[in-house]
């Protein structure tokens, strides 16, 4: 049985993420479950940088920046979607910013259907994890 990551934590972000999605629904824009979910990681005191820059790199060398909706005690990558269904663009695009940020773990989580869809994600580059 594969161990999981940060489970303390995870259950926590998801927590806020469903006690969220059961206040607003199911359909809102992206930046309005954005701002209610900072509400909610403030108000239960769990440190997050939202919107956090980071750069992308080729050959070593920045060619642009790009920004996670959530980066969750420097350990948790949490990223919304608010539109029909999540596709491989999008695992690809958390899995992108799980190696640039060298963070454990993802969460994907897709507000735009009659329930809460969530998907973790690990980094494929880590191979051993800390608690």
């Amino acid at each position: 049985m594969a161990k999981l990551i940060y489970p303390e934590l995870s259950y926590k972000v998801m927590g806020v993420l469903y006690k969220v999605y059961n206040s607003l629904g199911s359909s809102r824009q992206e930046k309005h479950y954005q701002r209610a979910i900072e509400i909610e990681l403030e108000d239960q005191k769990i440190e997050f940088q939202r919107e956090k820059k980071t750069e992308l790199l080729y050959r070593q060398k920045k060619v642009g920046d790009y920004y996670v909706d959530f980066l969750i005690e420097k350990k948790i990558v949490l990223e919304l979607k608010a539109k029909d269904f999540y596709t491989t663009k999008d695992i690809n695009q958390v899995v992108s910013y799980l190696k640039n940020l060298r963070v454990h773990l993802g969460i994907l989580a897709n507000f735009r259907s009659e329930r809460l869809k969530y998907r973790r994600i690990v980094n494929p580059d880590i191979r051993l994890y800390s608690k």
